[in-house]
């Protein structure tokens, strides 16, 4: 029996070579996208959640977050491109339905016979690609399944030495960042490359090991700002929130310490009685977690004031740096520090210093040789004159919260993001905009199958119109009935389109998911 949070298998040395001669054949994968899309090729999709074990365990039902990079089965909208589409556990016929009848062009019987779900029939907290490195027979059936190998190619959640070694197997390379870079996406990490690339970030301390670091790093941090009430502890690993712990100050009285080891000794006597978990669990258990992951320490400001602004970049296999989005991030929970969802765009006055630390950050990454999707966190404080102060958070090297939400409204439109006017563009001049969440449904959802969401949504006449690029499209579909959580992206002509798609999904799952009028 594997442990809960025993550590994942990371393969041979032999496979970091065998990896960096197979990740070689990307750039000419690339152009062959851009300039000849219809060559024939595979593309497998592995939407492992490749994290923490035991914070995996902490979100409940993490196999359906898989669900959430179906947006790929769009690609299949190329009549010479076969897909591979890996899971934890089978994904209803009715929801991989629901994303082929958005392929604009392609008969659904001929999209489909190009499309393989593939399961390892495994619901455990573990990473799937743990799961299929396990299983011999899988993986020999899935090597299979693998043709037109010269252009085919993986696509990832995030690239670890788990995607490494399984990447390996397969002779497949994975249009995602080295695992050899993932520090550089840690929280310790981000922070170095914000110093290196000159971009302003918090003040704190990296590379924390312990509880004994973390008092060291308090107390500096107060004798360097008497004023500071409060900081913030991250976990290196740390995501949506659920890593971060409040650490109030006024209590302690660190600067009445006579000495230093007393600042610290008085900091450590108070770290399990009065950190405050946003994302839940015990002070124990998150300092438990701290020694095994590392983490940082940073001031945390004051004021009610504030935005959550991310961008999206993609680092190219020729090194380019491509402006994918800015969003706004939707936040909630205690100190407003759990991500709950996503409006696109960024408001416009955050727009310009959101591309410029995006470009200056994407190109220090790339010169470092990071390819592949990533974006980067801020934070907008009021500064004079109606103008904001932007701080960077951290860099995530993977697909994020925001990703899926502007993929599939790209693949579903045709569309794409013009930088000049920060705006999504449809070939025909519109604008588009949306608001995504992977928690749309209310309480009383909880127990619909995918049949009965897809009925009652097209019923109500919020289903996505391939006519009018307007709509709902839904994903994590598969959690609603036994987690009640699904999640949405509303897309609409105007911002107070989409809000009001987004007000409405909401009132229509709480009040008809308590009818049975829409069945059939």
């Amino acid at each position: 029996m594997v442990e809960a949070c025993a550590l994942a298998p990371v393969g041979s040395p032999s496979d970091e070579p065998r990896f960096r001669r197979i990740q070689a054949r990307l750039p000419e994968i690339w152009r062959s996208l851009a300039e000849e899309p219809q060559r024939e090729r595979t593309v497998v999709v592995l939407p492992s959640m490749s994290l923490d074990p035991c914070e995996l365990a902490r979100l409940g039902g993490s196999v359906h977050y898989e669900e959430r990079l179906l947006f790929f089965l769009t690609l299949l909208s190329l009549p010479r491109t076969r897909l591979v589409y890996l899971s934890s556990c089978p994904i209803p016929d009715e929801v991989v339905s629901y994303y082929l009848k958005f392929l604009p062009g392609v008969p659904f019987s001929h999209a489909r016979a190009r499309l393989r779900m593939l399961s390892v029939m495994d619901r455990s907290d573990r990473p799937l690609a743990w799961k299929i490195l396990e299983r011999p027979a899988f993986l020999e059936r899935l090597r299979r399944c693998v043709v037109n190998a010269p252009d085919s190619y993986l696509e990832v959640y995030r690239c670890t030495p788990l995607e490494r070694q399984l990447a390996v197997a397969l002779d497949l390379p994975v249009l995602g960042a080295d695992p050899g870079h993932l520090h550089l996406g840690t929280k310790s990490g981000s922070r170095r490359v914000f110093a290196e690339a000159g971009v302003p970030h918090f003040e704190g301390f990296s590379d924390l090991r312990d509880e004994q670091d973390i008092a060291q790093a308090v107390v500096a941090l107060v004798r360097r700002d008497p004023r500071l009430k409060r900081v913030i502890l991250k976990l290196n690993e740390g995501f949506a929130g659920a890593g971060n712990a409040v650490l109030p100050l006024g209590s302690m009285r660190i600067l009445e310490a006579g000495s230093q080891p007393e600042a610290v000794r008085r900091v450590l006597e108070g770290l399990p009685r009065r950190l405050r978990l946003p994302g839940g669990g015990t002070p124990e258990h998150y300092l438990q977690t701290f020694r095994r992951q590392g983490g940082v320490v940073e001031v945390l400001t004051e004021g009610r004031r504030r935005e959550a602004p991310t961008l999206q970049l993609y680092l190219t296999p020729l090194g380019e740096v491509l402006l994918d989005s800015t969003h706004d991030q939707i936040m909630g929970g205690p100190g407003q520090m759990n991500f709950l969802g996503c409006r696109f765009p960024a408001r416009p006055e955050l727009r310009a210093g959101l591309h410029g630390a995006g470009l200056t950050l994407g190109r220090h990454l790339a010169g470092l040789g990071v390819v592949g999707p990533l974006s980067i966190d801020f934070l907008a404080l009021p500064g004079r004159g109606g103008t904001w102060r932007l701080n960077a958070l951290e860099i995530n090297l993977r697909r994020g919260g925001t990703t899926h939400s502007l993929q599939a409204l790209r693949f579903l439109t045709g569309g794409r993001y013009h930088p000049e006017d920060g705006g999504f563009h449809l070939a025909t001049g519109e604008k588009r905009y949306y608001i995504a969440t992977d928690s749309v449904a209310p309480p009383s959802a909880r127990g619909l199958g995918p049949q009965d969401l897809i009925d009652l949504i097209t019923d109500a006449g919020l289903h996505y119109n391939t006519s009018t690029h307007r709509g709902v499209v839904f994903h994590m579909i598969g959690s609603l009935s036994q987690y009640g959580r699904v999640g949405a992206t509303c897309i609409g002509t105007t911002p107070e389109d989409a809000q009001g798609l987004f007000e409405q999904t909401r009132r229509i799952l709480d009040e008809e998911s308590r009818e049975t009028r829409w069945i059939g």
